[in-house]
């Protein structure tokens, strides 16, 4: 997992609609917040989910564009989005998942968390759990867009 404090490099993710997207197209406009699932199939995932699409008006002010990262492909990640008609993009890795690329490994079950990148592609919060229940840190997300502003 990045740690906070370090740059991110430049991953390049694949959205629903097969556009890609690069944390670099960020830079300098925007913070991202890149919610990692552990799976489509997780319904406290899928709570996780819910709860940061109610935010996202809220993240959009303090201006952070908010990405979900699913492990499982795009077919499997745009079926998941249209079900749950979610305004949220959802993104996949395009050589591996996005979980590699962050360093969330698959242990006994692949790992979910987050990681909020600010304007100049620097990582101010990363949380990883290997349990669901555990891998949402609404807190520590609230705390570290709060910092944003300082950082600014």
């Amino acid at each position: 997992m990045l740690e906070i404090g370090s740059t991110v490099p430049d991953v390049a993710l694949e959205d629903t609609t097969g556009q890609v997207v690069r944390l670099s197209e960020f830079r300098g406009t925007a913070s991202v917040l890149i919610y990692f699932m552990r799976s489509t199939s997780c319904p406290v995932c899928t709570g996780h989910v819910k709860d940061l699409a109610a935010r996202a008006e809220e993240l959009a002010a303090a201006g952070v564009r908010v990405l979900v990262a699913v492990p499982e492909g795009r077919a499997e990640a745009k079926a998941w989005r249209a079900k749950r008609g979610l305004s949220l993009r959802v993104v996949s890795g395009r050589n591996g998942t996005p979980h590699e690329a962050f360093g969330l490994a698959k242990k006994m079950l692949q790992q979910s968390g987050s990681v909020l990148i600010d304007r100049d592609g620097v990582v101010r919060h990363a949380h990883a759990a290997t349990m669901p229940t555990s891998a949402y840190d609404k807190k520590g997300i609230a705390k570290a867009v709060e910092g944003l502003a300082k950082v600014r």
